[in-house]
C-alpha cells in the first residue's frame, strides 16, 4: 500500500450524496469515463446514471462500463442494450453464473465499485448503482458510503481500472481503448494523505486484509469497524482480540437484518468469543446496513467495497481507499457513533450466553457449512 500526498477526499453518504456527485462528474466529462460495479439496477438511480452515461457517449466521450455477470444477472438486457446503442462500451465480468458449480473461478466476482472521470476525479466505495430505497427486506433506506477523490491518487486509480479493462477486453476478444495521456493527473488538490488498495486474484490477493491487519496491530486507543458481512479469518480475529486485550476499545457495527442466512449464522458463531475478549458488538437495526468502513485511532480510515468475509478477502475483485487524515477520520467516526447510539442495539455477553440451545446450534451449523463450502472450493485452509 503506497500513500500519496496532496489529495482531497470527500465523504459521500448513501446514494443521496453519491449519485448527484457522480452524475455531475459524468455530465462535466470531456474525454473518458471508466466505471466498475457489481450491481447496476434499472431503477430510478440506475436510469439516472445510465442516462448520464449515454449523454456522455453521445458527446464522443469514451465511456467504458464493466459489470459483474452475477450481480447484474437480473438487469434487463434491453436496459443494457440501450446503453450500448448510445455508444457506451460494456464488458461483463464472468457472465457464466450457473448455480450448480462450486468451481472457484466461477465464484470470483467483480465486487468493486469504482468510477474515474477524465483522470481528474474518482469515486470509490461500497455503493452499487441501485436506489437507496431498493433495499432487501423492505427496510429502506440502505446505509452505505463512498468517497470522491481529487489529486494524485486519481492517477493510481485510473491505472488500475484501465488495466482491468484491457485484461477483460483481451479475454473477450474485444479491442481495448488505449489509455490516453491526460493532463493534471499529479496536480495537488488538497492536503490529505491517502492510498488506493485493491484485491485481485493475481498479485494483490491479500492487500486489503494486510492493510486492515497493519492498522489494527498498530492501534493504540480505538478501532471501529462497520461491515455488512463479517466473517473474518483466524489472523483477523486474533488481531482484534489482541488489540482489545492491550486496552484498545474495539467496536464492531454489524447488520441485524438478515440477507444471507448462512453467512449471518456463521458470523454469530463468533460472537461469544469476541464478547469474552471485551470486544463490543452492536447490531444495526434501523435499516439495511451495507457499509464497509473503519476508523482507527481517530486518524486512519478506510472506505470501500470489501466486506470482511471469505468472498471479499479471498475471491472477489475489491477496492478500498485508505485515508490518513484526522479531520476525515473524525467525520466518518461521528457518523458511526450516531449509528451506534441511535440505530443499533449492543449485545451483552451475559445475555448472549443465555441464548437458547437452538440459536447456538444453528449458528455453529451455519459456521460449519460455510467452512465446508470454503473447503470445497479450495479456499480458507489458512484462514479458518
Amino acid at each position: 500500500m503506497k500513500f500519496t500526498n496532496g489529495n482531497q477526499v470527500s465523504l459521500l453518504r448513501n446514494g443521496t450524496e453519491y449519485f448527484p456527485a457522480l452524475e455531475q462528474a459524468i455530465d462535466a466529462s470531456s474525454t473518458e469515463i471508466q466505471l466498475q460495479c457489481y450491481i447496476f439496477e434499472a431503477d430510478a438511480a440506475g436510469i439516472r446514471i445510465a442516462d448520464a452515461l449515454k449523454r456522455a457517449a453521445q458527446r464522443k466521450v469514451d465511456v467504458c462500463v464493466m459489470l459483474d455477470g452475477f450481480g447484474c444477472k437480473d438487469t434487463p438486457k434491453t436496459f443494457l442494450a440501450d446503453m450500448s446503442l448510445a455508444g457506451v462500451r460494456l464488458l461483463i465480468y464472468r457472465p457464466k453464473i450457473s448455480p450448480w458449480t462450486l468451481r472457484r473461478h466461477r465464484l470470483r466476482r467483480l465486487h468493486s465499485k469504482v468510477a474515474v472521470v477524465d483522470g481528474t476525479t474518482a469515486f470509490v466505495g461500497g455503493i452499487n448503482i441501485i436506489d437507496d430505497l431498493n433495499a432487501p427486506s423492505l427496510v429502506p433506506p440502505r446505509v452505505d458510503y463512498a468517497v470522491q477523490v481529487h489529486g494524485p491518487l486519481v492517477g493510481v486509480i485510473r491505472h488500475h481500472t484501465n488495466h482491468l479493462w484491457r485484461w477483460l477486453a483481451w479475454l473477450h476478444w474485444r479491442a481495448h481503448i488505449p489509455m490516453k495521456p491526460l493532463p493534471n493527473n499529479n496536480q495537488t488538490a488538497g492536503r490529505m494523505r491517502a492510498a488506493f488498495v485493491f484485491r485481485d486474484n493475481a498479485l494483490h490477493r491479500k492487500d486489503i486484509e494486510a492493510a486492515y491487519l497493519a492498522a489494527i496491530k498498530n492501534a493504540k486507543s480505538e478501532i471501529i469497524i462497520a461491515n455488512a458481512y463479517f466473517l473474518p479469518g483466524l489472523r483477523f480475529r486474533h488481531a482484534l482480540s489482541s488489540a482489545s486485550k492491550r486496552g484498545v476499545r474495539v467496536v464492531l457495527l454489524l447488520q441485524a437484518h438478515v440477507e444471507f442466512w448462512l453467512l449471518n449464522q456463521a458470523s454469530k458463531a463468533l460472537y461469544a468469543s469476541f464478547l469474552q475478549d471485551g470486544i463490543e458488538i452492536h447490531e444495526y437495526q434501523k435499516s439495511h446496513m451495507h457499509s464497509k468502513v473503519a476508523v482507527i485511532d481517530k486518524q486512519w480510515a478506510t472506505i470501500g467495497s470489501s466486506n470482511i468475509d471469505p468472498f471479499s478477502l479471498m475471491l472477489a475483485h475489491e477496492a478500498n481507499v485508505v485515508v490518513d487524515d484526522a479531520d476525515f477520520a473524525l467525520l466518518l467516526r461521528n457518523d458511526l457513533e450516531t449509528a451506534l447510539q441511535s440505530g443499533s442495539r449492543q449485545l451483552v455477553s451475559a445475555s448472549w450466553k443465555r441464548k437458547g440451545l437452538l440459536s447456538r446450534t444453528m449458528a455453529w451449523i451455519g459456521y460449519g457449512l460455510v467452512r465446508l463450502l470454503m473447503g470445497m472450493v479450495g479456499i480458507g485452509e489458512r484462514n479458518p
